[in-house]
C-alpha cells in the first residue's frame, strides 16, 4: 500500500470520492462544516505549507484517505486530523492506522506541537485506532451540534520526528 500527498487533479478527485463515501458513511449532514465548500475547494485548508491532504492506494485503488489542517482556536501550533477513512474492503488491514500515523508524523514535521479530531461515539473502531495512538479525551474545542461527539487530543511534542515525506 502507498500513501502519498494528493497534489494532482486526478489524486485530489479521488480524495473527494473518498470525503463523499465518508459522509455516506457517517450518515449525518456536514453541511454545518461547509463540506460543499470545502469539497469544491480541495486541497484548501489542507494544502501546504500548514496542511496535508493524503491519499492510500493499493497499487489499483484509491483505498482511504486523511487530512490534517492548522486549527487556530487552541493555540497557535496546533493541528487538526480531519476526514480520517477507509473503504469498506480495505479495512482491517491497517490501512486507517498507516493513515494515522503518517499524518502525525506529517504534523510533527511541519512544527506543530498538538494535534486534535472530533470523532461520533458510535465510531467504535476509530476511538479504538485513535486511543492506541495516544489520543486522550478533551474539551470540545469547536461547536458540532452532532450527537455523541467525541474531541481527542494528541501531544506532538513527545513523539518521535520524521520528516514528512
Amino acid at each position: 500500500m502507498d500513501i502519498i500527498h494528493a497534489t494532482s487533479q486526478p489524486e485530489i478527485d479521488e480524495v473527494r470520492k473518498l470525503f463523499r463515501e465518508y459522509e455516506t458513511h457517517l450518515n449525518v449532514d456536514l453541511c454545518f462544516q461547509q463540506f460543499e465548500t470545502e469539497l469544491a475547494n480541495l486541497p484548501g485548508k489542507y494544502a501546504p505549507p500548514s496542511g496535508t491532504l493524503l491519499l492510500a492506494t493499493d497499487g489499483q485503488r484509491a483505498v482511504g484517505c486523511g487530512a490534517l489542517r492548522k486549527i487556530g482556536s487552541l493555540t497557535r501550533n496546533a493541528c487538526e486530523m480531519k476526514r480520517l477513512y477507509v473503504r469498506p474492503e480495505a479495512r482491517g488491514l491497517g490501512v486507517g492506522k498507516r493513515i494515522a500515523n503518517r499524518l502525525i508524523q506529517e504534523a510533527i514535521g511541519l512544527g506543530y506541537t498538538a494535534m486534535v479530531l472530533d470523532t461520533l461515539d458510535r465510531l467504535k473502531a476509530a476511538i479504538h485506532l485513535y486511543e492506541s495512538l495516544g489520543f486522550v479525551s478533551m474539551a470540545p474545542y469547536y461547536d458540532n451540534p452532532l450527537p455523541g461527539v467525541i474531541y481527542l487530543k494528541l501531544n506532538l511534542t513527545n513523539l518521535p520526528a520524521m520528516p514528512p515525506s
